[in-house]
């Protein structure tokens, strides 16, 4: 069964946890003996039953109320696996959230309806995060309407704000899903709420398995191999990768660069087997009709003629998780790079959308700078090799943020 991963947004106390636990009972996922511990924890606590407590692993974590790392849940629907990555929406851990919504398919984002609750400035930054990593298609959840009375037009308000914010930071409206749901009641998760007769649109579940039926094409089916190292075996050197776009064939002419060598690519073994082929997603060694020189670790390999350039300048978008004024570092395609210069052309305030000058406070927003490295790498636009167009950002040994490239 494909699983299909969605990365869950949204701040702290805006109902994940029990969003995804009440999924887990809602689809049968969950097993007896998990929601009775969860009871059993519930009752110890004082408390009325709370399906968040089926994910929490340590007794700690439940009595302080808080989630404290990245959580991946799988849930089956309708013969269709979802595995969610819960992530912390407290602002200490965004870097996990980074990480996270690096690898899904889409997005949920989730609102809280209730009235000292609602729109957070973190709520638009994750929105703005989701964009910035490739999610182009978003499920806006807005949770808690048990407490807004199941009332339309507190719905409606939120709608309407967050549809101006994502128009400003230059997301497609078209692939924003809105649902009133109640996580807790579990209104419009599975079944079509009854008391929300005024909304016509799909349940959760459905809207999630219509995103991924409808997924589009994720690469240019173009060769692109991220080399690893290299592996001696006996009188054979081996170099060694993971295939992130196309495939490759044993007897096939390919290019590594930045090293400019052009080679044939003899033999190909995945998992220690001699193939014929190898394709997306897998970890090759390849053996070559000339032995590389060097390290090529951080190089990668193209289909002859496909190749792109090296380069030391790359235009980038960076999300900073503090005002960083020493020299930074980036850490891309497996290599770590000195920075030779950072240009900031402008700051971007992640909780509002609005462009900052070059001064503004990097701390949690973003900023389109100009790195000129030290020494030559392979890039490229993360619209056309999200691998390829994704690095971290160090200052000294301390991370600092993550950004993407928009040219290079």
């Amino acid at each position: 069964m494909l699983i299909n991963r969605i990365t869950l947004l949204g701040h702290k106390d805006h109902g994940k946890s029990t969003l995804i636990g009440n999924l887990l009972i809602q689809t049968g996922t969950a097993s007896e003996q998990r929601i009775n511990d969860a009871k059993k924890t519930s009752q110890k606590l004082g408390r009325q039953f709370e399906p968040g407590f089926i994910l929490d692993s340590f007794e700690e974590e439940r009595e302080g109320g808080l989630t404290i790392d990245t959580t991946r849940v799988q849930i089956n629907y309708k013969n269709i696996g979802f595995e969610f990555i819960d992530v912390p929406g407290h602002e200490e851990l965004i870097k996990n959230m980074m990480s996270g919504a690096s690898y899904a398919k889409f997005a949920i984002l989730l609102v809280s309806a209730k009235s000292d609750e609602g729109i957070r400035p973190q709520t638009k930054r994750h929105l703005f995060l989701a964009k910035m990593m490739g999610i182009n298609r978003i499920i806006i959840a807005v949770n808690k309407m048990d407490y807004a009375n199941y009332h339309r037009e507190v719905f409606d308000s939120i709608k309407s704000d967050i549809e101006d914010f994502l128009q400003k930071i230059g997301f497609d409206r078209k692939q924003a899903y809105f649902i009133p749901i109640s996580a807790y009641t579990a209104d419009n998760l599975v079944k079509m709420s009854k008391k929300m007769p005024w909304y016509k649109g799909s349940t959760l579940m459905e809207a999630m398995k219509d995103a991924v039926e409808t997924e589009g094409k994720e690469t240019d089916g173009k060769l692109r191999i991220v080399v690893q190292g290299t592996l001696p075996t006996g009188k054979k050197i081996l170099t060694t990768g993971k295939v992130i776009s196309g495939t490759i064939k044993s007897g096939a002419k390919v290019s590594i660069v930045p090293a400019k060598m052009n080679v044939i690519a003899k033999e190909i073994f995945v998992k220690g087997k001699k193939q014929k082929l190898a394709k997306q997603g897998e970890n090759v060694a390849l053996s070559f009709d000339k032995v590389p020189d060097g390290s090529l670790r951080g190089s990668v390999i193209y289909g002859s003629g496909s190749a792109a350039k090296p380069t030391k300048r790359v235009d980038s978008l960076i999300f900073f998780t503090k005002n960083v004024v020493k020299p930074i570092t980036i850490k891309i395609n497996g290599n770590e790079i000195a920075c030779d210069e950072a240009k900031i052309k402008d700051v971007i305030d992640t909780g509002t959308g609005n462009k900052m000058n070059a001064g503004y406070d990097r701390t949690l927003n973003a900023a389109n700078v100009e790195l000129r490295l030290s020494k030559e790498v392979v890039a490229e636009p993360f619209d056309t090799s999200a691998e390829l167009g994704r690095f971290v950002v160090y200052e000294g040994r301390e991370f600092v943020g993550l950004g993407i490239v928009k040219g290079a």
